[in-house]
């Protein structure tokens, strides 16, 4: 029995289990009023059952994150118990308590799975002493999570890079998405990459073997759309000479990625609901109904809100979208992010064409000032451009896309012939700058240039007696 043999301790003089929920499993209703009033002091949200049966319903109303499980139970018994609470919650910690001093059982829960035991009778210290060690574990556990996470995200997550604050809550977000199978929203400026964070949330989760289906919404007629979404038998329509089944039905266990979903007809909008709702799709031309099993992944690049209040788009299936939602930030609010994403398109585009770049000090500096309205697919444009025109590994300001050049360029004037500057000048602005950020390495120079070093001597030679 538990004994009384110490007072229960003061709460100030005790840690907080910061809300973690204990589960109290016991036949015995003064062990478990005992072992709830310790938890609660202890700061956990305490539950109890009296039973391995009423102990299910209570994890399947609740996330449990420690039990305390009495192997001598009515029906099923403790082993049997602490085998399904595994399965279904296997990263709860389960604490046995057994009787009479037989510490054989405690010894087999423990090869099963029990993270500690503790034999009856106990006292409320003991009682209290193993809880707060659970919560001290249970707190290494979560901090050698989160740090994982943060190192995971140091240069981006799955294919996305970026290091900004911005983006580390995206990752966070990406990584409880990925793990569930709620519909998610991803909202974003054309060219953010929201496609590439539908496929990261995919394939990052259980369902990363499973098949993976994005539909351009924006792309197809909505007759066209339908008969994609939902399939069509023989006949339905002209041209329709035999049964095609939809890609909602053949994604079966996977994902569906609706890129830009806005673009549905309001008609179409009311049948992808009751799709999602009933869980099942009526084929063009069909009167038999297909059960479909189907994680629904949308993206927009339009103002939903807005939408729904300009009656464009339902307000029914908004809601059933916006289960978890994701905004990626356009690259104008991440610009720390520039250099990163652009060493990292020019290693792809090195990969591809053998030949090593890197960008110059000032074309850096150009782009960093640039707003970049296409965002991340404009920036990776802009450098396989650059890399095209460019005749040697450095990228200079020259090399880069007319509208980023000009977006920083002062209006003209009418003496604005007086600010050209002459194709010899700028030969020579380049070369000598690029000895100054070699540190005066001048063979390095001619090599990065892609000039002989003849030619390099005989140019210094020149500007020397220009002087």
């Amino acid at each position: 029995m538990l004994t009384a043999e110490a007072a229960a301790p003061a709460p100030a003089q005790i840690e907080k289990a910061n809300f973690l929920n204990l589960l109290i499993v016991d036949d015995e209703r003064s062990i478990r009023e005992a072992c709830r009033e310790v938890g609660q002091i202890l700061g956990f949200n305490t539950f109890v059952a009296d039973s391995a049966e009423h102990a299910y319903r209570v994890m399947d109303a609740q996330p449990v994150d420690v039990v305390l499980l009495d192997l001598r139970l009515p029906g099923a018994g403790g082993l049997e118990a602490l085998h399904h609470i595994k399965s279904q919650r296997p990263d709860a910690v389960v604490v046995v308590v057994t009787g009479y001093g037989t510490v054989q059982s405690a010894v087999q829960a423990m090869k099963d799975g029990a993270y500690d035991y503790v034999s009856k009778p106990f006292s409320l210290d003991e009682l209290k002493l193993l809880l707060e060690r659970v919560s001290t574990h249970l707190k290494l556990k979560s901090e050698n999570r989160m740090l994982r996470e943060k190192i995971k995200s140091k240069q981006g997550f799955g294919n996305i890079v970026g290091r900004a604050p911005e983006m580390e809550k995206i990752y966070r977000i990406i990584s409880k998405a990925a793990h569930s199978t709620h519909p998610v929203l991803i909202l974003g400026e054309s060219g953010t990459g929201k496609e590439l964070v539908a496929r990261t949330v995919h394939f990052s989760g259980p369902l990363r073997d499973r098949p993976f289906i994005p539909v351009d919404c924006g792309s197809l007629v909505p007759t066209l759309i339908e008969s994609e979404l939902f399939g069509y038998v023989k006949g339905a329509f002209t041209g329709a000479q035999h049964s095609k089944e939809g890609l909602l039905a053949i994604a079966d266990g996977g994902t569906v990625f609706l890129d830009e979903i806005a673009e549905l007809s309001v008609d179409l909008q009311a049948k992808l609901l009751r799709a999602i709702q009933e869980k099942e799709i009526r084929a063009v031309g069909s009167t038999r109904n297909t059960p479909i099993h189907v994680r629904i992944l949308a993206a927009t690049n339009r103002d939903l809100e807005h939408a729904v209040a300009q009656g464009t788009f339902r307000r029914d299936l908004y809601f059933r979208l916006n289960v978890l939602t994701l905004r990626i930030p356009p690259l104008r609010e991440r610009r720390q992010d520039i250099p990163l994403l652009s060493n990292f398109f020019l290693e792809r585009l090195s990969r591809d064409s053998g030949m090593s770049r890197i960008l110059s000090d000032d074309a850096l500096k150009l782009m960093l000032a640039y707003d970049w309205p296409g965002n991340v697919r404009e920036l990776e444009n802009c450098l396989e451009r650059a890399c095209a025109l460019s005749s040697g590994p450095v990228l200079y300001v020259f090399d880069l896309p007319s509208p980023i050049r000009s977006a920083q360029q002062p209006p003209a004037s009418s003496d604005a012939k007086d600010k050209i500057i002459p194709m010899l000048e700028m030969e020579k602005r380049t070369i000598l700058g690029t000895i100054e950020q070699l540190n005066g390495d001048k063979l390095m120079a001619a090599k990065l240039l892609g000039i002989g070093k003849t030619t390099l001597y005989r140019k210094l030679k020149e500007y020397s007696s220009q002087e």
